[in-house]
């Protein structure tokens, strides 16, 4: 039964001899899939995108069904309205970051209305001070707060955030942790935060489910899924 709001996830997806075959929901708030390097983590993010066909399995938001094998369903990517921060960031080093936030606002907005939702959605990540500027010219943190506000700037339906801090040191990685579970709170729509570092994910998020090997293997409160991570 799908979640009446939230992510509802049940996918399988075999690539290269290695199988990913999960299952768990995501309500409004932060859902962190954590676990080591190679669990899965990212390949189950590109199947709730989208941008990754699973073999099967049935991904619904809130209510609405975006992937049904059975059923022969698969919402584009385009209509499933889900935000998506790489880890690599993926800033268009040719354009401002105005322009960079503005990208993905519908484009039957007048150029003035999309202009002023980017500076609304760079205002909430406290980087409006950045605007002007080319993505080149950015700090780390900087950067990872504009890629988080050309996420929002698109009124998402749910987002899904693969490692966005991981080349940050650990006290600024902390501190948009922080920002960011702020940002979640006044969206109240699902996020999917995949993280591997433990500060983060105890600064972040709300509830977490462990992957290792492709498989869930603990969800629960954070503190209870990082004791299991810790377990041999």
């Amino acid at each position: 039964m799908a979640a009446e709001r939230g992510l509802s996830v049940r996918l399988r997806v075999a690539r290269g001899g290695f199988t990913v075959d999960v299952a768990f929901e995501a309500p409004p708030g932060v859902t962190l899939l954590f676990g080591p390097s190679g669990a899965g983590k990212s390949t189950v993010l590109a199947g709730i995108a989208g941008l990754v066909r699973p073999d099967a399995g049935r991904v619904t938001l809130d209510g609405e069904v975006l992937f049904d094998d059975a059923a022969g369903r698969s919402v584009p990517v385009h209509a499933r309205r889900i935000g998506y921060v790489f880890q690599s960031l993926a800033l268009f080093p040719h354009m401002s970051v105005r322009d960079n936030v503005a990208y993905g606002i519908d484009r039957a907005l007048p150029r003035a209305e999309r202009q002023r939702i980017a500076e609304e959605a760079l205002a909430r990540l406290s980087a409006a001070h950045v605007a002007d500027r080319r993505t080149g010219s950015l700090s780390g943190g900087e950067a990872q707060r504009v890629a988080l506000a050309r996420a929002i700037a698109t009124r998402p339906r749910a987002l899904l955030l693969d490692e966005p801090f991981s080349a940050l040191d650990g006290a600024l990685r902390n501190t948009l942790a922080l920002e960011l579970r702020r940002v979640a709170e006044a969206l109240a729509v699902p996020f999917v935060h995949v993280t591997h570092h433990p500060r983060e994910a105890r600064a972040v998020g709300d509830r977490a489910v462990l992957v290792r090997g492709g498989r869930v293997v603990a969800v629960g409160p954070v503190d209870d899924v990082l004791a299991a991570a810790a377990e041999p």
